[in-house]
């Protein structure tokens, strides 16, 4: 994980959206993603008026929590707990007479622009969140190849241009560079090699735009030492960026930090070691998941996720990073990720 002087990966504008084509419905309804979820995203926009959402210390955040008609919200918090019911527990909605939609966020960044709901269980106090954003389809493939591809398991439901994601839970990155890695008790090696490996995963996948933003730390405490696993949390920039480096973190300058950490406790060798150690994990649930991944890879192939000029210079910037010449022949996004895994998979 190394940077080249100070070419950080800047994002100016929103990408573009795009639809989900017949094609991959029909995969998602084949694989159980497609539910006849309450189309409801556009009916959340009409607030009557928000107020910042503030942290456990008082601090503003990113969202804005929303208020809605007394009528309108009585409305809406079936229909959402309907959906949370699909989510978590097969659509059973007796199950749910102890839930209530405790709150409802909405965020104005990134571009899916999402809204996070809150439930909580009137027993216990316990509460759980999910979210509700636009159907972008470089968005659901990105969720796709995460549930094939990583070691961690991801729920979500798509319903016309409506998606539906459980919470991610984890300290998110800023916060986590911010706070957690100076600590005393932080195992600086642990994370250093959490991040390579991290890196590896998004890279070998065409997943971009990892700022500290876009990932999240899940702390876990084991019976000798506490384990750490970054995981992406954004995933609209899905094989859509042009060039290399959006695809690697160590290009964003607030990972920089981390990048330090790595270069500073990791030598070249361990480096290779961790990542061929994720290449093997990676090409294991390839074969494992053989039929899901190419009926995926299959469909990609045919929809159209990026610009002409993003494909025909990721192409040549790619060819030029492997030393090869097999992305010459790449007609679209999805042949790109599949090459990308052929190539960065060979031998394993």
């Amino acid at each position: 994980m190394t940077t080249l002087g100070n070419s950080w990966n800047v994002i100016s504008k929103r990408k573009t959206t795009y639809d989900i084509s017949p094609s991959f419905r029909e995969y998602l309804k084949k694989y159980r993603r497609e539910s006849d979820i309450p189309n409801i995203y556009r009916d959340l926009c009409h607030f009557r008026e928000s107020f910042p959402c503030l942290d456990p210390q008082g601090n503003e955040t990113l969202w804005q929590t929303v208020v809605y008609p007394s009528v309108e919200m009585d409305h809406l918090k079936k229909r959402l707990t309907a959906i949370y019911a699909q989510l978590k527990i097969g659509g059973n909605v007796a199950l749910t007479e102890h839930l209530n939609i405790d709150r409802i966020d909405f965020g104005q960044f990134g571009n899916s622009r999402p809204f996070r709901v809150r439930v909580r269980n009137r027993f216990n106090d316990n509460y759980d969140h999910y979210y509700v954003k636009v159907a972008d389809a470089s968005r659901v493939y990105g969720l796709e190849l995460e549930y094939i591809l990583s070691p961690n398991r991801i729920n979500f439901l798509t319903y016309d241009n409506t998606l539906i994601e459980e919470h991610i839970a984890g300290i998110p990155g800023d916060v986590f560079i911010r706070d957690y890695l100076e600590r005393e008790d932080l195992n600086r090696v642990r994370v250093a090699k959490e991040f390579v490996k991290f890196n590896l995963r998004c890279f070998i996948r065409l997943l971009g735009d990892m700022r500290t933003v876009n990932y999240v730390v899940d702390i876990t405490p084991d019976f000798e030492e506490v384990q750490y696993r970054v995981r992406p949390i954004d995933f609209d920039y899905q094989s859509y960026a042009g060039t290399r480096n959006m695809y690697l973190s160590q290009f964003f300058e607030d990972n920089q930090p981390v990048v330090k950490l790595v270069s500073e406790l990791l030598n070249f060798p361990t480096i290779q070691q961790y990542q061929n150690e994720e290449r093997s994990l990676i090409s294991t649930r390839v074969r494992l998941g053989k039929k899901r991944f190419n009926d995926l890879l299959a469909i990609m192939a045919e929809d159209p996720l990026a610009p002409d000029d993003h494909l025909s210079n990721l192409i040549e910037e790619l060819n030029c990073h492997h030393e090869t010449d097999a992305f010459s022949r790449c007609q679209s996004m999805g042949d790109m990720v599949r090459t990308q895994l052929e190539v960065m998979l060979q031998g394993f």
